[in-house]
């Protein structure tokens, strides 16, 4: 299943932004306009893709990693990257990263593509500091609502704003339990 969305990304990725710019960002700025962030913090980028995300973000943050599987997609977010972007190629449910290290964790359109959704998302907490700010999304073809929010909280996670307002998905900010 991974092996297949990888050689999916690897094809498309010189295309993926004319694709998909406007709904990302949309993503993006659904999830951005009810956070703050403090200069020193660390930020993860799960499932990065072309770095649509580093703009509004490497000035927020003291350090941005994009991690992603696909080499190609890499390749383009790196014209993205700054002095303060870091690029990881792994695989979202193994990450290379010690437990709680990552002030926020975001994960853009990254759960559909996973067979075991819990799993990563158990990854994501396990990188994410306490307390810390965990932003996901989910296509609303792929999770209805209800089915979305029961993951969610099935993980451990505290649901603290959830957006869909004009976007084909779901975007929640979350932090873990306890």
């Amino acid at each position: 299943h991974k092996r297949r969305i990888m050689s999916r990304y690897d094809q498309t990725a010189e295309t993926y932004d004319k694709q998909y710019f406007e709904e990302q960002n949309a993503k993006i700025r659904a999830a951005l306009k009810t956070l703050t962030f403090n200069s020193g913090c660390a930020v993860l980028d799960l499932g990065c893709g072309t770095g649509l995300l580093f703009p509004h973000m490497k000035r927020k943050a003291r350090m941005l990693v994009g991690l992603d599987f696909s080499r190609n997609i890499l390749k383009q977010a790196k014209k993205r990257a700054a002095d303060n972007i870091l690029l990881v190629r792994a695989d979202a449910d193994y990450t290379p990263f010690r437990n709680h290290v990552f002030d926020s964790v975001f994960a853009f359109t990254l759960l559909q593509n996973m067979p075991n959704p819990a799993k990563t998302l158990d990854e994501i907490k396990r990188v994410s500091k306490p307390g810390g700010r965990i932003i996901v999304t989910a296509l609303k073809k792929s999770f209805p609502r209800e089915t979305f929010l029961a993951m969610l909280r099935e993980s451990r996670l505290e649901v603290l704003g959830l957006f869909n307002e004009k976007l084909k998905g779901y975007v929640a900010i979350c932090r873990p339990f306890g």
